[in-house]
């Protein structure tokens, strides 16, 4: 037995008892030829101290020991004692009251110079990531995995609690072409023919509940090849969920009653619920974005009727065109510098806008107002967004004029800047905001591709109240689907619908997707061929665990609650992957790159 008690056991009532430690050395200290070494395992610390009078040869293999050397330590249990009548107990850690009074020392492993200190924050990732088994040894990132591992536990318990069956599905499955890219396997057994990794468990999910399971979920690995971000990763986890005879409100429920625990366990905190619902127009009307952070005001207003026969063109060309005029007030902010305002121009023409229409309001009266358009407004003009927008010395007013889609995300976008740039966050760490957003669109049309594309996915059911609109295509704008959102403070946590269950139905959506009945046939005859066999009404939702776990560890990218992430570059560099792999390996795969070897 290597020890008796972990690092975060010992208290005042063991003193006098023998006690063996192991773990890492966290810190060294001389006073005096005494030496103090703190050892730490995964649960916490607790002081060692090495006396030549209790172990002369301890106490001298102590003086070597540095910094994440493996020791095993044995002692006596003692209070902490008092020095010149100053207490020395550390109040900071949980075993601060006792110390181990060591007899024996043995050395496990020495360690090596660390590439950088476990007690510092390090701002080069890369190095962090290379060294990963250290990176996850500091207090922080430990925290991080521990409460992955109870909110995982969390959310097992409460379905199991409400009948779900925790059920794998495969990960070698077909390649469809919903979605994003996919990761491709090739088969040695089938030459020529490719597995594709899930990127969700969707289809198999949806016959699982064609096969009876009525109530699933899984904790499921899933794969996307796409371009990556704080909150994106290659390979990520979702918490997969489906039930068969449930209605969105049921699934609201589940999801609430789930949530709430996730967070009393994560962070001790009371969630209410029910959570609040805001449409998809709303979302955007509102704050420009289908996930909104609404702890920052600053909505957006729509001045459009003001404008309509306005003096100044580009916002009359807009309305005539169809197009909408409006506008958010960022409070006090009219000090905005030169180089701030040149920043939000940029975040403006990346969202899509030809550039940035603002006001500056230095002051209380309209020839105050600095801003190179307004000199183009009425003063009835001037008045009514004086009015709509609540506009007071100080403030910042910035617009946007274009298609209602377009000035919805350069104004949705110009919000977050402006939020990043003062702070508008900083205190609010703890304020959780839940809410639903529901009713989205079933469809939208990609001008570039010429046709249109599901919102979430083919399989959404769409409103009951829009089915008739799919015999219209001039409507397809107009119908919504059976889908719903769970945001958190601006995040996405998750997304579902109900399913189209009739094979009619499915087989109409994937028309209107300009999917043929003979690639329908051999991409989806499966699901289309299960549905003839009386498949239920049924619906569900995945949550992204990685980003549900960033956000209850209060981190801001979901590399930090990830044991062995890739870099924004898909690398895994402590294990140097992807890598170039022997041509006979290929060759067995009927496989053949075409990147050349620099070398040749």
């Amino acid at each position: 037995m290597y020890r008796t008690h972990h690092c975060n056991e010992l208290r005042e009532s063991d003193a006098g008892k023998t006690a063996t430690l192991v773990g890492w050395v966290n810190t060294k200290r001389d006073h005096h030829g005494v030496i103090f070494i703190d050892i730490r395992d995964r649960e916490g610390v607790t002081q060692c101290v090495f006396r030549s009078e209790e172990n002369a040869e301890a106490a001298e293999l102590s003086h070597s020991l540095r910094a994440e050397d493996v020791v095993q330590v044995t002692g006596r249990v003692d209070l902490r004692p008092e020095i010149e009548g100053q207490s020395t107990v550390n109040k900071e850690i949980e075993t601060g009251e006792i110390e181990i009074v060591a007899a024996e020392l043995k050395v496990l492993n020495k360690s090596e110079v660390l590439p950088f200190q476990l007690d510092k924050e390090l701002s080069n990732e890369d190095l962090r990531m290379t060294h990963r088994y250290l990176d996850l040894r500091r207090p922080r990132m430990a925290n991080n995995l521990r409460v992955r591992h109870q909110i995982t536990k969390a959310i097992r318990d409460i379905l199991d609690e409400d009948g779900y069956l925790e059920i794998e599905t495969p990960v070698l499955s077909k390649s469809t072409p919903e979605g994003a890219r996919d990761f491709l396997v090739p088969s040695r057994l089938n030459p020529g023919k490719f597995y594709a990794l899930p990127q969700a468990p969707q289809q198999y999910k949806q016959l699982l509940m064609v096969a009876g399971v009525e109530r699933y979920f899984q904790i499921a690995r899933c794969f996307r090849d796409e371009d990556l971000r704080a909150d994106r990763q290659p390979e990520f986890t979702q918490v997969d969920i489906e039930a068969s005879f449930v209605t969105e409100e049921d699934i609201y429920a589940t999801i609430e009653s789930l949530l709430a625990k996730v967070f009393k366990t994560a962070r001790g905190v009371d969630v209410p619920t029910p959570f609040p619902r805001i449409t998809h127009q709303e979302a955007m009307d509102k704050y420009g974005s289908d996930k909104p952070e609404r702890r920052i005001g600053c909505e957006i207003v729509d001045l459009s009727e003001h404008f309509k026969d306005s003096g100044f063109g580009v916002f009359k060309r807009a309305i005539e065109n169809g197009g909408v005029v409006r506008a958010i007030n960022v409070k006090g902010f009219a000090g905005v510098s030169t180089g701030q305002v040149k920043r939000l121009e940029e975040v403006a023409k990346e969202a899509g806008a030809g550039g940035l229409a603002y006001i500056q309001v230095r002051g209380a009266t309209h020839d105050t107002w600095r801003s190179p358009i307004v000199k183009f407004f009425s003063e009835e003009e001037l008045a009514a967004i004086e009015k709509e927008l609540d506009i007071e010395e100080g403030d910042l007013i910035l617009f946007g004029c274009d298609n209602w889609k377009t000035v919805c995300e350069v104004l949705g976008r110009l919000r977050l800047e402006c939020c990043e740039m003062n702070n508008w966050l900083e205190g609010k760490e703890d304020e959780l905001d839940f809410f639903w957003v529901i009713d989205f669109p079933l469809l939208d049309y990609d001008e570039e591709e010429g046709k249109w594309n599901a919102v979430h996915h083919p399989f959404t059911r769409p409103h009951p109240e829009d089915v008739a609109l799919l015999d219209d295509e001039s409507q397809w704008d107009k119908i919504r689907g059976a889908a719903y959102d769970v945001v958190l403070n601006g995040n996405e946590l998750g997304g579902g619908s109900l399913r189209i269950h009739e094979g009619d139905l499915q087989a109409k959506m994937f028309s209107v997707l300009g999917i043929d009945e003979e690639e329908q046939a051999e991409n989806f005859g499966h699901i289309l061929g299960a549905f003839q066999f009386g498949a239920p009404p049924h619906g569900g939702i995945a949550l992204g665990l990685d980003r549900l776990v960033m956000l209850a560890c209060k981190e801001e990218s979901i590399r930090e609650v990830i044991a062995f992430p890739k870099n924004n570059k898909g690398v895994d560099l402590m294990s140097s992957s992807p890598a170039e792999v022997d041509f006979k390996q290929l060759r067995e795969l009927y496989v053949k790159s075409t990147v050349q070897d620099k070398k040749e």
